[in-house]
Parts: structure tokens; C-alpha cells; sequence
């Protein structure tokens, strides 16, 4: 699951009324901290991908357990966005939803079922979810939201997305035909992003200043933020054996993380400016993007310990 198109929101810090005693010993502790946390880096194994021939990756999410890695890609002819999947020999395939502007693959799950959102083309624009699979498509829209995205899918079928209503956007659980509204307490938006087998559910939410990440299972709420994030967490995947893959934001980047056993690590890919993490499957290997300029990425998978 990556990061879709939402808004960023920033906040301002102010440095107050510290004696130079008081100051230098905060100081202090920022370097200490930032020496141990710099040293907390994961030890990866990347193998990497270039887009299909005219299109840019943007962005690349989600890996399932046979290797196949689905996201959008921009088409440089016609500047359109449509949605892909890419299995582990280099085979891509392109999908573009009827109808649509812009498509979007979210995740896919082991029994192939795709799950994204499109932009539709009428005079009025509404975002709709959707699952796909060869040539099986269907609509998924929460009832009566003016917009509705599908950003996670399980083994057995279970959707995790957002809507729009009334300018609040809330997230949902869907299975068997039935919605739970999953909405942080508090929170200006709740987007879930990916949900496992045993129920937990991963994502975002904004409390209006920035994003923070969280899970929730069964009802229950928990926050998880990247430390000295300034502008904010998300969550973009869990695995069954609960280690969690996400982003923390900087004004103008994504920097990919892993969450395991309570402790983050980083991801970095030597020589480029970030990687992102979109998605991990059951075997631990990891997906997402990597940036040396905004126009020069390339995709990847990764085992990292």
C-alpha cells in the first residue's frame, strides 16, 4: 500500500525562552539522539526495476507473496495516470478503470484480486474503489460518499478504504457486504491503509497539524509515529507476522521505514536522496520506490534485516 495524494499539512516550532545552560544540554541530547538514531539504518538487499518503456513510476505499492508488485505509473504521452502490476519475471501489465482520469492499483492479494481507485470522467468528478481481477471489475463506493478509495486487501477478501462525506473523511473495513467505520478519535481524516489476516489494520490519521500512523483491530486504537518526524507518519503495510513498513515526511520527501518488535529502522538505498515503502508480503520482502530526483526512480523489492 503507498501513499496516495493527500494533503500535507505543516507545523511551525518555535524555540522558547531557554537559559544557555538549559539550551546547550538540549542540544546535547539532540546530538546523542540523532548519533544513536542515525546508527538504527536496516541492512537490505535490494533488487530494482525501471518503469515499462514511456512511463514513470508513481508511486509503486504493494508486493504480494509471489513477488508481484502492483502501483501507478504516468504515461509521458499522454500525461495520464493509469494503474500496474509487475510480476517477478518483468512483466508488466498496464490497467486503466472504464471510464476514469486517473487509476490507481492500491494492493493485490495471493489470489490476484487488484484493489484501487479511479477518478471518473464526468462532468461532476468522483473518486470510486474498485476490484479487479483479468477481466473482472467491480465498483466498491461506501453508500452515499461523494468519494470512496480501496486501499488494502487480505487473503480472504477483506477491503480496507476511506470516504468522503459532508467533507469528512472517515476509513472502513468491508467484508461480507458489511461496513465498519474506522475513525480515529478526534481525528480531521482516517485512511487506512492495508489490513492482514488477523484483522489489523494499519494506516493514518490528521489531526489537523499532520499525519500520524496507527493501527486499530477489533475497535482498538493505537498511535505509532516515527521519531523527530516533523511533518508526519504513515503506516502503508502490514504483514501477518505484524512488522509494519511505512513513511515519515519531510517537506518535500518520503523516507521508507521498517516497525518491527517496537523498534523502526530506515531504508535506505546508497546514492539516492530517499526509498519509500509501499507494501510487504508474508516472506518479509519489502516494496516501494526510489528517488535519486523526482524525475529519475526507480522500483525495488528487498529483504532487510
Amino acid at each position: 500500500m503507498g501513499f496516495q495524494k493527500m494533503p500535507i499539512y505543516v507545523t511551525r516550532w518555535n524555540l522558547m525562552g531557554f537559559s544557555r545552560a538549559a539550551f546547550g544540554m538540549f542540544v546535547s541530547l539532540l546530538v546523542l539522539s540523532a548519533i544513536s538514531f542515525a546508527a538504527n539504518q536496516a541492512s537490505c538487499t535490494f533488487t530494482t526495476f525501471a518503469a515499462p518503456m514511456g512511463y514513470t513510476f508513481s508511486p509503486v505499492n504493494d508486493v504480494t507473496d509471489n513477488g508481484t508488485v502492483v502501483g501507478q505509473v504516468e504515461d509521458h504521452n499522454s500525461g495520464a495516470f493509469v494503474a500496474f502490476s509487475r510480476t517477478t519475471d518483468g512483466k508488466f501489465t498496464i490497467f486503466d478503470a472504464p471510464n476514469s482520469i486517473f487509476t490507481w492499483f492500491s494492493s493485490r492479494n495471493i489470489a490476484g484480486v487488484n484493489v484501487g481507485s479511479y477518478l471518473d470522467n464526468g462532468r461532476i468528478q468522483h473518486v470510486h474503489g474498485f476490484a479487479q481481477s483479468g477481466s473482472g471489475f467491480v465498483q466498491v463506493d461506501y453508500p452515499n460518499a461523494t468519494h470512496s478509495w480501496i486501499y488494502g486487501i487480505n487473503t480472504t477478501g477483506a477491503l480496507v478504504g476511506s470516504f468522503s462525506k459532508a467533507n469528512v473523511v472517515k476509513g472502513f473495513k468491508l467484508y461480507n457486504g458489511k461496513y465498519v467505520v474506522i475513525k480515529y478519535p478526534n481525528a480531521v481524516a482516517t485512511t487506512p491503509q492495508a489490513i492482514n489476516d488477523n484483522g489489523l489494520v494499519v494506516g493514518s490519521y490528521s489531526d489537523g497539524t499532520k499525519y500520524h500512523g496507527f493501527t486499530w483491530q477489533n475497535g482498538g486504537y493505537k498511535t505509532i509515529d516515527y521519531p523527530t518526524s516533523r511533518y508526519g507518519t504513515v503506516l502503508t503495510d502490514v504483514n501477518n507476522a505484524g512488522v509494519i513498513v511505512g513513511i515519515h515526511l519531510s517537506a518535500d520527501r518520503a523516507f521508507g521505514f521498517i516497525y518491527r518488535n517496537g523498534a523502526f529502522a530506515n531504508i535506505v538505498y546508497t546514492g539516492a536522496k530517499s526509498a519509500t515503502a509501499g507494501g510487504i508480503n508474508g516472506n518479509g520482502l519489502i516494496s516501494g520506490q526510489i528517488y535519486f530526483s523526482q524525475t529519475n526512480t526507480l522500483g525495488y523489492t528487498a529483504v532487510c534485516k
